[in-house]
């Protein structure tokens, strides 16, 4: 513990992880998703009610996003590298989505 001690950051974050208390579950502030890979990372975001979600692409090949079900429906157009897309969310619920160029890619967006 004496190592911890003299690193309060590193503490705070391995007690939050012990505890529970860190959760993928709260809402970010500036919720953004890469696409790297050939995945969306992160896979689930969660986010509160009006946020606008931004996905930009990191990899070197064209990826798109579009849900699969939800409460409102979302297409984007092909992605290059480098490029963006993004969606705000009038309505909480959970937001499946996939690249239709690699389905094998999918997401989550938990809407609050």
């Amino acid at each position: 513990m004496k190592f911890l001690s003299r690193r309060p950051h590193i503490a705070a974050a391995l007690m939050a992880l012990t505890l529970g208390t860190a959760s993928a579950a709260a809402p970010v502030a500036k919720p953004a998703i890469t696409i790297s890979h050939y995945s969306f990372q992160p896979g689930t975001l969660t986010v509160t009610k009006g946020s606008t979600v931004i996905w930009i692409n990191k990899d070197d090949d064209v990826h798109t996003i579009k849900s699969t079900d939800g409460p409102e429906a979302f297409s984007s157009p092909a992605l290059d590298n480098g490029k963006q897309f993004g969606m705000t969310f009038h309505h909480a619920g959970t937001y499946h989505y996939v690249c239709s160029v690699h389905p094998f890619m999918r997401g989550v967006i938990v809407v609050r």
